[in-house]
């Protein structure tokens, strides 16, 4: 997906083993499911909470 001003990427930087199983899900939901990928998603609202959901295990990325 290209750089748009109403995207966000999000890297995963937390293991998903012995986190629940809603937590596990919530990262494929974000296109996330091994360390260190990257997903760029649509920022809405949607996808703000479950980035909240899960903000122990990812971190948005900034490209300059």
């Amino acid at each position: 997906m290209a750089k748009t001003e109403n995207s966000i990427t999000v890297e995963q930087i937390g293991s998903p083993i012995r986190r629940p199983k809603d937590q596990r899900a919530t990262l494929v939901g974000l296109g996330l499911n091994k360390m260190h990928r990257r997903s760029t998603l649509k920022d809405t609202p949607e996808v703000r909470g479950m980035i909240r959901k899960v903000q122990h295990l990812v971190r948005i990325v900034e490209d300059a």
